[in-house]
């Protein structure tokens, strides 16, 4: 693994694992549900990670896809590769929606709907809501 899988929480936000890359989930929540994707290797540019990890990313995002549509019904879904803080490759995964989705006593709206995500509204999550969210994702990746 490398730091900016870290700094996202792992383990404790892991919901999924693949040969090449994690699935997490995103300790701050611009909506329910979003997500970050990493890619276990150093590499800090697209474009330099192995072959074997771009072709396994199509298996990952459809699972992603799949897990997100039954969890939370999104109308679309967002990928960001921002990279400017947190330098190695991952993906932001947003799942995007108009109003709010909610679960284990959790509400939280897509505030940028229909625009653009807002990320500076996101809900930062507590270790407790942290760990209801990964329990509650984790199943619909397996």
């Amino acid at each position: 693994m490398n730091a900016t899988i870290d700094k996202f929480g792992f383990p404790a936000t892991l919901i999924a694992e693949f040969v090449h890359w994690v699935v997490l989930l995103r300790p701050a929540q611009p909506t329910l549900g979003s997500l970050v994707l990493a890619a276990k290797s150093d590499a800090t540019a697209f474009g330099d990670l192995p072959a074997e990890a771009h072709a396994e990313l199509a298996a990952v995002t459809k699972g992603i896809e799949a897990a997100l549509a039954e969890a939370v019904r999104y109308q679309k879904i967002n990928y960001m590769m921002l990279m400017m803080v947190d330098p190695h490759v991952h993906f932001h995964v947003l799942p995007r929606h108009e109003g709010s989705r909610d679960h284990a006593d959790l509400a939280i709206t897509d505030a940028g709907w229909p625009g653009q995500p807002d990320l500076a509204s996101a809900v930062k999550l507590d270790p407790e809501q942290i760990a209801a969210l990964v329990a509650w994702l984790k199943p619909y990746f397996a």
